[in-house]
């Protein structure tokens, strides 16, 4: 029909792209693997050539047959022990882990604790309890200090790993003179217990702590890995109980990554989304066994699973085994979730990726908005981390706020730090990462309150002075704009994500249908608990213990091993060639490894990359169709209206961050203890509520960004008496001279000055011509801030399209 033939004409030409497009990605999908794989084959020569040549150095020696025999002999001798020694040591793990789950589990604190709070005992339970640390001897807490409260991961393993050991962020903290908390949980969650439960419990603890504490600021939340979002939703549900936020290691943004580096965003997909663990679930009875989780983080690096840490303890058996048993007695402890809970966590973060849209709901039609955070967030993640890369440490920001005047405009502070090589496990348990990075961010924490709204990178420097190492750190101001520098491909490899969560939510369907009702109906919670102690995680541990017959004779074995101990030649060849077979199983699984993640990552791209086909007019950062000014802010109109209110604190604010605005963009810790010292107490804030501080700041930050001008020649009218006009040259004259100044900031101290001379008559004071050349408003040399993308538009429209079919 001819009136059908604009149509036809316009599907074909729509078909014929889709086909084009399609025949690209498959394409790039080829080259990206073949790349992937040049690749890890290079990576697998190089390692090949670094182990070879010292051995092939070492047998180029001249020896005689007879140093070659006792060599061998020698090598033997010491081989045989060794194995002794091993296996002697996985028999003590295995010991230790049978009394561990005998002892119910405890949290593996390196420090003394009492209970404070047990959730359990709650009108809505949850298996979880607030416990203090006691400080150790020599250590001292000072109560006018605000506290410390410390969330652990809840991902397979107990609690602990904040206080693994003395220089840990327990420890950091304690030094410091905070009173620490922690956040623990036993093995086994509460009959129905949700995660919306937890962060109930989560909040009554804060509230609980506050109650202990109430001379002090409200407590510093630290959230590792999976406490890190943990310790999110509860600002979001109770922004008034938190003070400053700490989240180490803490995916947020689970779609973000880059290609060839973070394998394990793929997971939900090559899986099918939800419904996997829902099986596990079913087949544990209702309970996820945490022990899938561990094993999902071995799967990673094979290399060091199956071979790594075990030929490390063989080679140093005389002096490795007590840091081995330490690390795998919190290793081997695994704990459980309910059905409910794993399925909130795999939808709305694994799969959904729905935290920073705000969809995440915690109750039926309640959703937890990050937003609504109000206290100052510290986000700390490393390059070398494979389980949260810095992309979903970071990436959420720039979702939830798409420029840096949306997040001003939000009163919102956002510090992030970057460790150049620390693993995952590393962020938490490392001592040297304690030494440093904790102590600065336990040092900053009393001064960021006192930030304007922004985004702000943090540096810790060290230099050396009369021998010792001292720390200092730099805050540098950045644009939410700049997180685009951990992208390779500005997020457009996050579209097939959505396919995947379309595929997850089918399937989870299609398996509550048909699946589920089988499977529950006949798993009984007996049979549940033998398939959890035959779990390989488990039995790899009790069947190497004391409980195995056949391994009694071993102890007796190691003790005459250590008896007779003999020590060895590390240059022979005979270890040479050990240390060289080792090296070369160590390239070999590496090897497989590059090589199954670069086939895992073709295949999800291959599977739901033509799905994402014409997205790309709707990608992350795909220009935005709306615009909105950050002046009609609520925040920032309000503060606008008030630019000639004020008394003597909001007028030295001003001040303050007027200077700053003519600086670098930078700020120093030491300079900062420096000025609070010089000036600190004549300002006021010190003496105020952290709430009523913050606010002052942010509204003259508001003032200083949007009407620089307008807030210096109104200066005089916050200081309507002499006396005030006096105090605040008198205190410029005091920090003129002891900080550093530019040129432009010179110029400045000397308008604010002639401002306010007292030959001026009281409130006449008029602004002649400005010398120097303040920043002008965001509005004017800015491009206005969008209030969301165009993907997050399409993604809710998606969702309610979704929820009302």
């Amino acid at each position: 029909m001819p009136g059908h033939e604009p149509t036809t004409k316009a599907d074909q030409h729509e078909l014929e792209t889709g086909l084009i497009e399609f025949g690209r990605l498959q394409t790039k999908i080829t080259q990206v693997y073949q790349e992937r794989c040049t690749k890890a084959a290079q990576h697998y020569f190089d390692a090949v050539k670094a182990a070879s040549e010292p051995m092939v150095d070492g047998l180029s020696r001249t020896a005689s047959p007879l140093d070659l025999w006792r060599d061998a002999s020698a090598y033997w001798l010491d081989f045989s022990q060794r194995s002794i020694l091993f296996w002697d040591t996985l028999r003590q793990r295995g010991n230790n882990w049978i009394e561990h789950e005998k002892a119910g589990k405890p949290p593996l604190l390196d420090f003394d604790w009492e209970m404070v709070a047990d959730a359990r005992t709650f009108e809505r339970p949850a298996n979880y309890a607030l416990v203090r640390i006691v400080p150790p001897d020599g250590i001292k807490t000072d109560p006018e200090l605000r506290p410390f409260v410390i969330i652990d991961p809840r991902a397979g393993h107990g609690p602990g790993i904040g206080g693994f050991k003395q220089d840990s962020q327990v420890g950091v903290a304690l030094k410091a003179g905070h009173p620490v908390y922690c956040v623990i949980f036993f093995p086994d969650p509460m009959p129905g217990q949700t995660l919306a439960d937890v962060s109930r419990a989560e909040a009554e603890f804060l509230r609980i702590v506050g109650e202990c504490h109430p001379k002090t600021r409200k407590p510093v939340l630290f959230g590792n890995c999976q406490g890190g979002w943990a310790s999110m939703l509860v600002g979001a549900m109770e922004p008034d109980l938190v003070g400053p936020i700490v989240i180490n290691g803490a995916p947020m943004s689970y779609w973000a990554g880059n290609d060839g580096e973070n394998p394990m965003r793929y997971a939900g997909g090559i899986l099918g989304g939800t419904w996997p663990a829902l099986l596990a679930s079913d087949l544990g009875a209702g309970k996820f066994d945490g022990a899938y989780l561990v094993e999902n983080f071995e799967y990673l690096n094979p290399a060091n699973t199956y071979f790594d840490k075990y030929y490390t303890l063989f080679s140093k058996v005389d002096t490795e085994p007590e840091r081995f048993l330490e690390f795998e007695r919190w290793w081997g402890g695994f704990f459980l979730m309910n059905r409910d809970e794993i399925r909130w966590i795999v939808e709305n973060l694994f799969v959904g990726n729905n935290l920073a849209d705000g969809d995440a709901e915690w109750s039926e039609g309640r959703a937890f908005d990050l937003r609504a955070i109000k206290s100052p967030i510290i986000l700390f993640a490393s390059l070398g981390d494979n389980i949260t890369p810095p992309q979903q440490a970071f990436n959420w920001v720039a979702d939830l706020y798409p420029t840096t005047e949306a997040l001003k405009a939000n009163g919102q502070v956002i510090i992030g730090l970057m460790h150049k090589s620390v693993g995952h496990l590393g962020i938490f348990v490392s001592g040297q990462v304690a030494k440093r990075e904790y102590t600065q961010i336990t040092d900053l924490i009393g001064y960021i309150e006192h930030l304007p709204p922004g985004l702000y990178g943090m540096q810790v420097e060290e230099h050396e002075s009369d021998g010792a190492v001292h720390y200092d750190v730099l805050l540098t101001e950045r644009r939410v704009e700049d997180l685009q520098v951990l992208q390779k491909y500005e997020r457009k490899d996050e579209m097939p994500f959505k396919a995947v969560e379309t595929a997850s939510e089918a399937l989870a369907s299609t398996y509550e249908t048909f699946v589920h009702p089988f499977i529950s109906a006949i798993v009984t919670p007996a049979g549940a608990e033998m398939r959890r102690a035959m779990h390989p995680q488990r039995s790899q541990r009790w069947a190497v213990s004391d409980l195995n017959p056949f391994l009694w004779p071993l102890k007796g074995m190691a003790d005459l091993a250590k008896a007779n101990r003999l020590s060895r030649d590390n240059d022979s060849p005979m270890v040479m060639m050990e240390h060289w077979t080792a090296a070369m199983t160590s390239a070999s699984l590496d090897l497989y490894r590059d090589l199954r993640d670069a086939a895992v990552e073709s295949a999800f791209f291959r599977t739901y990359g033509p799905a994402s086909i014409g997205m790309a007019d709707s990608a992350q950062f795909a220009e935005p169709e709306e615009a909105v000014d950050i002046r009609n802010a609520a925040l920032v109109k309000e503060a606008l209206a008030h630019i000639e209110d004020g008394n003597r604190t909001e007028a030295i604010v001003r001040a303050a961050l007027l200077l700053a605005k003519e600086g670098t963009g930078r700020r120093r810790l030491s300079a900062m203890k420096k000025a609070r010292e010089l000036v600190g107490q004549d300002i006021g804030l010190l003496d105020m509520p952290a709430e009523r501080a913050r606010g002052i700041i942010r509204e003259q930050s508001y003032i200083v960004d949007f009407e620089p001008v307008r807030a210096l020649a109104a200066l005089p009218k916050l200081l309507r008496s002499p006396e005030d006009r006096r105090s605040l040259r008198v205190l410029l004259d005091r920090l003129e001279g002891r900080i550093e100044a530019n040129s432009k900031q010179v110029l400045l101290l000397a308008e604010i000055r002639r401002l306010l001379s007292e030959d001026l008559a009281e409130g006449q004071a008029k602004a002649k011509p400005i010398a120097m050349t303040l920043v002008k408003s965001p509005t004017k040399d800015r491009p206005k801030a969008r209030a969301q993308s165009a993907s997050q538009r399409r993604m809710r429209e998606h969702r309610r399209t979704r929820s009302s079919s």
